[in-house]
């Protein structure tokens, strides 16, 4: 009988970007990590698209701007075929047009390029445990983009939520991961899950990003 150990379990990861001189360091460096395992590094879409139909992945980290299949439509492809794979956007660009539409396509993360590498590991470890992590910059810009342009829709929420639902809504909305908001309401990381389950049913949210999407123009973050 073999001994337990207690290595952790590594998560397989993709990074995705057409520039080898960002790509290769960037995997290296992640590599470090004792519980990243850098399966493939990918230079456009097509490349990630046949990795993860050859071998098990938890994570691409994402660039946005590739040839041949871009980061946006490689993104929701993997979302339509591949929903256990999480996506993180690590990217230069931080304009509205392209967070929207990382997140719309299914991204979990949206990182710029000036994120540090515990940033990374943190939003890919995050985003393997089914959370989102917006780095503070696109995250200012999706509010003041909302809020710019808020409509009926948006703005308004199930009158059943219950007052607990709206406090882990606006948590979520904050940018807090299951972790953090079962610390600040005291209770489990399985009750936050249970709300957040409810909530997403009555206020019919897609994914984590529409919550922060919701919960910011319904003026709770």
């Amino acid at each position: 009988m073999s001994e337990p150990t207690d290595e952790p379990q590594q998560l397989k990861v993709i990074v995705a970007d057409d520039q080898a001189a960002v790509r290769e360091p960037l995997a290296a460096v992640l590599g470090m990590s004792e519980d990243i395992d850098v399966v493939a590094a990918a230079a456009d879409g097509t490349e990630v698209l046949a990795a993860v139909a050859a071998a098990p992945v938890d994570v691409v980290l994402m660039d946005l701007r590739m040839p041949v299949l871009d980061g946006i439509e490689t993104t929701r492809r993997l979302s339509e075929g591949h929903p256990e794979v999480a996506v993180v956007v690590l990217t230069t660009f931080a304009d509205d047009d392209s967070i929207l539409a990382a997140l719309g396509a299914g991204a979990r993360g949206y990182l710029t390029k000036n994120a540090g590498r515990q940033d990374i590991v943190r939003a890919i470890r995050a985003a393997a445990a089914g959370q989102s992590v917006l780095d503070r910059e696109v995250q200012d810009r999706l509010l003041a983009t909302v809020r710019a342009r808020p409509s009926a829709t948006d703005r308004a929420l199930p009158p059943d939520l219950t007052p607990r639902e709206r406090e882990v809504l606006t948590l979520i909305g904050r940018g807090l991961p299951n972790r953090a908001i079962a610390e600040k309401l005291f209770i489990s990381e399985a009750t936050v899950k249970t709300h957040i389950n409810n909530l997403f049913a009555k206020a019919a949210i897609r994914d984590r990003p529409d919550a922060v999407r919701r919960a910011i123009a319904a003026g709770l973050a």
